[in-house]
This record gives structure tokens, C-alpha cells and sequence, in this order.
């Protein structure tokens, strides 16, 4: 008898068991899939790293994080202010064409847009001493101070001028798809010259630049 009792009661804990995993299976949605300061859900990270030193201490290209993401997570910003959805739309046709034009990686393209300008398509033109317009503000690019609602081909003009300029830059880096290449021309690209032991030097221009814009390829934005 007690070893039956003791079968019966196994039994009856297996059934409860059995029955509560229906009840309430695992929901693969509340797993917690976070890393320290990176958001698996949105891609996006959530920690600044401040990156200086060569260009080895910064991100590979591999680590970038994937086009679509950086577009989404910024496109709130871009939607933001004064632009109107055909400019936001413009400056992503834009930047897909200036990155099949000149060769140069378009979340890049999109993080120095972002660094530069806010993605405002009629972003102020900045005197330091030399005037940088447009979205990338860049020496000898278009500029359209206060207005929105551009052609096409006036965002496309503002986006071409400042990748054709960065991608100079590259050229004096070895134009790689490294970040051997790809740091210094930032820094150039800010600065008008590097100092490759210490891409945070700022060489008279804003110190944080290529860390930003690391951060920016990597999911950062602000």
C-alpha cells in the first residue's frame, strides 16, 4: 500500500506539472536578450564609448550595425524640425546613390549627416574660418539656409559635395574599407589634418568628432 500511495502521489505531481507548462509556457519575447549596453531588441546601442588613440581602438567595420537599423533608429530625428517626408525620402535616395557613386559605405555617410547637420536639409552654413554648408557641411558644397521641401537633386547635391570630399580624405588613408582607412579620413575630414596616434586630438576642430561618429555606426544617437 505505501508504495502504491507513493506512485499515485508522483503521478499527481507530474499531471500538475504537465498542466501548469501549458498554462504558462515561456514567452521567448520576455527573455532577456539585453548586453551591457547594447539593446538586441532595437539594435541599437545605449552606452557612448569614448573611442581615442589609432584607429585600432576603434570599431571594425564588421561591428557597424546594419543599414536599416541606423535608418530607423534615426529616423525620427530626420522627421523632426522643419523637414518635410520628401526631403526625408530625398536624403535617403540620396545617400544610396553617393554611396554607389564614390564607393564609400552609406551608414557612414549617414552617421556624418547626422553628426553634421542633424540630417536638417536647411541646416545654417557655419564660417570657421571657411564657409561649410549643407548637410554635411562641407568647403564648396551647396547650401540652402532655411528652406525645405528641396528637389531632389538639391539634397542629392549637398550629400554628393561632402562624400566626394570625404572620400579625398580616404584616398590619403588608402581608401580601404578599414578602420585603418576609415577613422583617420574622419578626422581629416574634420580637422584638415590627423594626428593618427590620437584620433581625438582635435587638431583645432571638435575633439569628439570620430568618436561620435563611431558610436553613430555602431547604433548610438542622440
Amino acid at each position: 500500500a505505501p508504495n502504491f500511495l507513493t506512485g499515485l502521489c508522483y503521478m499527481l505531481l507530474a499531471v500538475c506539472f504537465f498542466t501548469s507548462s501549458l498554462q504558462h509556457p515561456v514567452d521567448s519575447q520576455n527573455v532577456n536578450t539585453t548586453i551591457e549596453g547594447f539593446d538586441n531588441t532595437s539594435k541599437r546601442s545605449t552606452t557612448y564609448v569614448q573611442y581615442s588613440g589609432p584607429a585600432s581602438n576603434f570599431p571594425c567595420i564588421s561591428e557597424f550595425s546594419e543599414w536599416q537599423h541606423l535608418w530607423e533608429l534615426n529616423l525620427p530625428t530626420l522627421s523632426s524640425g522643419a523637414n518635410t517626408d520628401s526631403d526625408v525620402a530625398n536624403i535617403k535616395t540620396a545617400i544610396n546613390h553617393c554611396s554607389r557613386k564614390h564607393h564609400v559605405d552609406r551608414r557612414l555617410i549617414l552617421a556624418m549627416i547626422m553628426q553634421e547637420s542633424r540630417g536638417d536639409v536647411g541646416v545654417i552654413t557655419t564660417y570657421n574660418p571657411y564657409a561649410t554648408a549643407g548637410l554635411m557641411q562641407c568647403m564648396n558644397c551647396p547650401g540652402f539656409v532655411g528652406q525645405h521641401g528641396l528637389a531632389l537633386d538639391d539634397v542629392t547635391g549637398m550629400i554628393c559635395g561632402g562624400v566626394e570630399r570625404f572620400k579625398g580624405n580616404l584616398k590619403h588613408f588608402g581608401d580601404k574599407d578599414s578602420r585603418d582607412s576609415v577613422w583617420p579620413a574622419l578626422r581629416e575630414y574634420n580637422s584638415g589634418n590627423a594626428n593618427l596616434a590620437d584620433l581625438s586630438d582635435p587638431r583645432g576642430a571638435t575633439a569628439s568628432y570620430v568618436s561620435d561618429v563611431a558610436n553613430r555606426v555602431m547604433g548610438w544617437c542622440n
